[in-house]
C-alpha cells in the first residue's frame, strides 16, 4: 500500500516518520552525551579525555565544565576547514545542548562515596556515552564538533572510525592533562572502550533510509541545507 501524501505534493508519512525519528535521536543523543560526562565526573575515578582539557581549562578560567564545554566545541569547528566538513544541525546543536545538559545533570546528581558506587556510575557514564554517540550520529544531521573530526579523518583517511575516534582521545587527553586536568584509571578506560562502543551503537541506531530501506551509519552532512530530511 503507498504511504499518504500531502495534498500539495509534500512529503510521504513514512518521509515525516523518519525525519521525527531522526530529530528524536539527535537531541536524545545529545542530551544523554552530556549526562555520562556528568556521571563521569561525579564518579571521580578520571574524566573523558574531553572532559579532561574541559576541567583542565574550568579550572584555569573560573567557568563552570558545561561553559568551557560549549567555548571548545565552538573552538574545534575551526579545525573542520582542513577536513572539508560541513556543519549541519546536529553540529551546532552539539555545541550548545552537551554543555547544558553536563551542567543540569551535575546540579541534579548528588555527590558520591565510596567504590563501590563510583565504579558502577562510571561504567555507566562511558556505556551511556557510547549509546549518545551512536544516537545522535546515526540521525545523520552532522556530527558534532568533536565527533566531526573522527568523522571526517575517517572519510579522508579509509581508516575505522573506531581507530580514528581511539587516535583523537589518546590526543585529547594527553593535551588537557598538560593543561592541568585530572587523569585517572577511568580515563585509561574510556580512551580504549569508547571507539568500540561508538562503532558498535552506530549500527544499532542506524536509520532506515526512506527511498529503499537501507540504513544510514555516520552518513555524511547536509548538503544545502542546515535541516534536511
Amino acid at each position: 500500500m503507498r504511504q499518504a501524501t500531502t495534498t500539495t505534493g509534500g512529503p510521504t508519512l513514512s518521509t515525516q516518520r523518519r525525519l521525527g525519528r531522526r530529530l528524536t535521536q539527535l537531541y536524545v543523543g545529545l542530551a544523554l552525551y552530556g549526562a555520562s560526562s556528568a556521571l563521569l565526573v561525579e564518579a571521580g575515578l578520571g574524566l573523558e579525555p574531553w572532559g579532561v582539557l574541559h576541567q583542565g581549562l574550568a579550572e584555569l578560567s573560573g567557568l563552570s565544565i558545561g561553559v568551557v564545554s560549549i567555548v571548545v566545541g565552538a573552538v574545534v569547528l575551526l579545525l573542520w576547514i582542513p577536513l572539508r566538513q560541513r556543519p549541519g544541525l546536529g553540529t551546532v546543536s552539539n555545541v550548545f545542548v552537551v554543555g547544558i545538559a553536563m551542567d543540569a545533570t551535575l546540579s541534579a546528581v548528588p555527590d558520591v562515596h565510596g567504590l563501590a558506587v563510583r565504579v558502577p556510575l562510571l561504567l555507566a557514564g562511558i556505556v551511556l556515552n557510547g549509546v549518545a554517540t551512536g544516537l545522535y550520529i546515526a540521525a545523520s544531521f552532522g556530527p558534532g564538533p568533536r565527533d566531526g573530526l573522527m568523522t571526517g579523518l575517517h572519510r579522508r583517511t579509509g581508516r575505522s572510525i573506531r581507530l580514528m575516534r581511539t587516535a583523537i582521545e589518546v590526543a585529547v587527553v594527553a593535551t588537557g592533562f598538560a593543561f592541568g586536568g585530572t587523569v585517572g584509571a577511568g580515563t585509561v578506560l574510556y580512551a580504549v572502550s569508547i571507539g568500540p562502543l561508538a562503532q558498535a551503537f552506530l549500527r544499532v541506531f542506524a536509520v532506515p533510509r526512506a527511498s529503499d530501506g537501507s540504513t544510514v551509519v555516520a552518513g555524511g552532512q547536509p548538503r544545502g541545507a542546515i535541516l534536511r530530511p
